[in-house]
């Protein structure tokens, strides 16, 4: 079969296609941005990568019409734009168009579970999604799950860094919310295991995992399975505010993140039971064993994907990384050094392992502090780290930078900075010619952006060169 996969940079379409793929099946990857895609898949003669954007039905034709599946997997989480669920009735419009003219007999949907009353805006534009995608000329399958368990998803890094960082925790009352945690890899055996079943066209299902349990009982269980122990008060006093700042400050998540995962924290999520465990025999993993192989993959540093490297932990880049990666000349302000390098291969897996856990070689306390202060100003920080100790790829995060391009045949990184700046930053690491090539570029706006420029020429003095001169071991 050929099957298209929207969200194919995504969380879970990342770990969906190899999945797709060992069973043989021809993939079609749509992507926003070609220099997001994994490069392998330009390797693989059962992938094929398009660049399609559905909020603009255009670019839609680069999708062949001979496809016999399609996942629809776009949806956000960002609160970064008022008229949100608007833009999600159009990508999903827009979609449904499309898809009619093609051959597609099935579209999966994956969804949340949407059985309370009152919603969060999220889960009410999801289940609007679900109604918006229903039509006469292919079969619809909906699978609606609640909080999603795995290595790098976002519920596990933000429980996480809850619970390793803090003994004692005052809460909010929304950690009584009950719901019905579900590992990443039975979300994915739905996903996988449904294609071309008939018994599942037009028909909607509930998946979850086998227990009821309050997100302070998931915090709690997270820390016996990390050998911690830890107390936990809740309050009722804390505003959707004051809770959306405690995550803030506490976890990797950015603000706006924080403020949607609030608003869905406090929707109960309850799964309506079916067959579809013995239809597509899956056995869900109950929350500790789910926690236990999260760990697993991390350990192994095989984590596929991570929510750090979507854009919606972004307050800068909004998908289109080809935006960024020619660094303006003029008007720009550089700071520029080259080093001879003995040692090629070194000097790049040095470069690739810079940030993160790594650190920055040289200055690393000064990059963190600088990393408080873009979290005091309502910046990301340097808490979302990188999600491989050791390898890059366009769109990844890497503490507060993105990954604009990525190449070690070329010898070259490209970073974008996604920190709070009166001005747009870009640092660039090149060997050529038997030197190191190591430029930060920074365009100002406006008289605050020079400003901010001359006050940290200072430090860019010696913190840019006593980096270089620790990758080439100067």
């Amino acid at each position: 079969m050929k099957i298209l996969v929207t969200g194919a940079t995504g969380y879970i379409g990342k770990r969906l296609i190899p999945l797709i793929t060992n069973d043989e099946h021809h993939v079609v990857c749509a992507v926003r941005d070609q220099l997001r895609a994994d490069k392998n898949y330009f390797e693989d003669e059962l992938i094929d990568v398009v660049e399609a954007d559905f909020l603009k039905p255009e670019t839609l034709n680069n999708i062949p019409n001979d496809i016999d599946v399609a996942y629809y997997l776009i949806h956000s989480m960002s609160n970064s734009s008022k008229d949100f669920e608007s833009l999600e009735e159009r990508c999903a419009k827009n979609f449904k168009n499309y898809i009619e003219t093609t051959s597609a007999k099935q579209v999966i949907y994956l969804s949340g579970i949407t059985n309370e009353d009152q919603l969060s805006k999220h889960l009410r534009s999801r289940k609007n999604v679900e109604k918006l995608l229903k039509s006469s000329s292919y079969a619809l399958t909906v699978f609606k799950a609640g909080i999603i368990v795995g290595s790098g998803s976002s519920s596990f890094e933000i429980i996480r860094d809850l619970v390793e960082k803090l003994p004692f925790m005052i809460a909010p009352k929304w950690l009584n919310t009950k719901t019905q945690p579900l590992a990443v890899r039975d979300v994915l055996s739905f996903l996988n295991r449904c294609i071309g079943k008939e018994e599942l066209y037009n028909k909607t299902f509930d998946v979850f995992g086998p227990e009821i349990l309050t997100y302070k009982q998931m915090l709690l269980q997270f820390a016996e399975v990390r050998g911690l122990k830890r107390y936990i008060l809740t309050v009722p006093v804390m505003t959707p505010k004051l809770s959306s700042y405690w995550l803030y400050f506490v976890t990797s998540t950015s603000y706006k993140l924080a403020t949607s995962l609030v608003d869905s924290m406090g929707v109960q999520i309850i799964g309506k039971p079916s067959k579809i465990n013995n239809i597509l025999k899956v056995n869900p993993l109950t929350y500790k064993q789910a926690v236990e192989l999260a760990f697993e993959k991390i350990e192994q540093n095989s984590i596929i994907s991570s929510w750090k490297d979507s854009m919606i932990s972004s307050d800068r880049l909004r998908n289109n990384l080809h935006k960024y990666i020619n660094v303006p000349k003029f008007g720009c302000f550089k700071d520029y050094k080259e080093r001879k390098v003995t040692n090629t291969s070194e000097t790049i897996e040095k470069i690739w392992r810079i940030g993160g856990t790594t650190g920055w070689y040289y200055g690393t306390f000064l990059w963190k502090i600088r990393g408080y202060l873009d979290k005091l100003f309502g910046g990301i920080g340097l808490r979302r780290g990188r999600t491989s100790p050791t390898d890059l790829d366009a769109g990844d995060a890497l503490d507060f930078w993105r990954v604009i391009f990525a190449d070690k045949e070329q010898k070259k990184l490209l970073l974008y900075a996604e920190m709070r700046l009166p001005g747009e930053a870009w640092l660039e690491f090149k060997i050529e010619n038997g030197l190191l090539k190591q430029t930060a570029t920074f365009r100002p706006r406006g008289l605050w952006g020079r400003l901010y420029w001359y006050s940290v020429l200072p430090f860019h003095g010696f913190i840019f060169k006593g980096m270089i001169n620790k990758l080439v071991d100067v």
